[in-house]
């Protein structure tokens, strides 16, 4: 079962709760990041231009 959650605060990519596994991060601060900007997050790299991620609706397939 896939199930959206939200977006990623830095990417704008699409989160999703896959079969009880939430695919993404949520800080203290309540903020949800994808996999990939949640690590150069905490690099302290500065987020790029939210931008649409995957395809054509901003989807990603596994």
């Amino acid at each position: 079962m896939q199930e959206l959650i939200g977006t990623c605060k830095c990417c704008n990519k699409k989160i999703y709760c896959l079969d009880g596994f939430y695919n993404g991060v949520v800080t203290d601060e309540k903020e949800n990041y994808c996999f990939e900007c949640y690590e150069k997050r905490k690099a302290e790299a500065p987020c790029s231009a939210p931008t649409s991620a995957g395809g054509a609706a901003g989807e990603v397939g596994l």
